[in-house]
């Protein structure tokens, strides 16, 4: 048996884990625009990228470095140092270089960014930056407000995880992303600390494993990004672990992440589960979901508070799996307006089902009636706001 509890120092959690969040005049406004994360020892990590084939600097990086342990991540903001070729790397050797050489505390650090594709990183700011980190602060908050860029709010989250034996670990980590978010994950950072005894290739296999049901299972806009990235880093200074135990509190961790992600997509007004039953497996379970949280017909109707149930069905036969509209069941929420041929949308159930769609939390059901696949997949409404916001961007 074992506990999971609610911690509230965020990725800051863990004995040896430090992080702070800073302004380098990166952003205009004089907000926090730089981050890190510091573990006193020597962290394995595992990690998860984006699918999109023009992949970032900071990730080729990263993949340059092979098999390796760290125990510092640097985190800036308002530049993606995406599509800058093997000057961006070049760029990264340089301000990681300069960042090491100035503490000798710091081994090995590796770097990610988010922001603007296409320009080069600011590197004298960037190192400049890095002088005002003070490797004993522990301000996750700061920290996760440093590596937003179009997010509303900040996102981090902690347990702590009491184990039968009288043994506990610690698992924390922050996050951002609000828009180019698609279920192949997003423009998303998370960072998760954790002092978990746990191997790296045991924590590499769970973080993938998690992945599928919670990153990789949200969607704002179907845009997938350049920079991408999940880290996972364990000091393993507890001297505590148990797979069961581990595999939930992480699933915990990133999946109250990931829909916060989601409710938080740019000038979004609702959040939305699509709970698919029914299928023919469990795969085509998940196109469907997938379909339907990315459809910017459904996404719009949900803007609009019209319960267009027939968008969700069109979706569905649209995703390219096994159904029929006999064995078909709509139900938002708890109101069934579609069952098996049967139509139950008259004007009295439009009114309910308006009412449901008006919830900032709600979910829509579709049963395929073929055999037991399921999967959930989570997005949001998407309407004037996003355009608003994708409009100007660079500016």
């Amino acid at each position: 048996m074992y506990n999971i509890v609610y911690n509230e120092n965020g990725v800051c959690v863990s004995d040896g884990f430090y992080a702070d969040g800073i302004s380098a005049g990166l952003k205009a406004n004089g907000a926090n625009d730089m981050a890190f994360i510091y573990s006193d020892t020597m962290c394995e990590i595992a990690s998860v990228f984006t699918t999109n084939k023009m992949y970032a600097s900071p990730i080729k990086h990263f993949r340059n470095k092979g098999d390796f342990k760290t125990n510092f991540v640097l985190i800036n903001s308002k530049n993606a140092n995406a599509m800058t070729g093997q000057s961006g790397v070049d760029d990264i050797n340089e301000v990681l270089f300069e960042l090491s050489n100035g503490n000798t505390d710091i081994k090995n650090p590796v770097m990610s960014s988010t922001g603007v594709i296409g320009v080069r990183i600011p590197k004298e700011k960037i190192i400049a930056g890095t002088k005002l980190f003070d490797l004993t602060k522990k301000e996750s908050k700061n920290a996760s407000n440093a590596i937003m860029t179009t997010d509303s709010f900040s996102k981090e989250i902690a347990f702590s995880v009491k184990l039968d034996d009288g043994s506990s670990f610690n698992i924390g980590a922050i996050a951002k992303g609000a828009g180019m978010i698609n279920p192949a994950m997003a423009t998303m950072l998370c960072f998760i600390t954790t002092d978990a005894d746990v191997s790296k290739n045991e924590m590499q296999e769970i973080l993938n494993e998690v992945t599928k049901t919670t990153f990789n299972a949200i969607s704002v806009d179907g845009d997938t990004s350049t920079n991408d990235t999940v880290m996972l880093l364990s000091n393993r200074k507890s001297g505590a672990y148990k797979k069961e135990a581990f595999k939930e509190a992480l699933f915990k961790v990133m999946h109250f992440l990931a829909l916060e992600i989601a409710r938080d997509g740019e000038g979004a007004t609702k959040l939305v589960t699509y709970n698919i039953s029914g299928a023919k497996n469990d795969r085509e379970a998940e196109k469907v979901a997938k379909a339907l949280s990315d459809s910017l017909l459904v996404k719009t109707a949900l803007y609009g508070e019209d319960p267009n149930w027939g968008r969700i069905a069109s979706t569905v036969g649209a995703s390219g799996v096994e159904c029929n509209e006999e064995s078909l069941k709509i139900t938002f929420d708890d109101l069934c307006v579609y069952d098996r041929g049967t139509l139950y949308f008259d004007k009295e159930m439009e009114k309910k089902a308006s009412l449901v769609m008006q919830h900032k939390k709600f979910t829509i059901y579709c049963d395929l009636g073929i055999a037991d696949g399921k999967f959930k997949a989570y997005g949001c409404d998407l309407g004037y706001e996003y355009v608003k916001i994708n409009a100007d961007y660079r500016t």
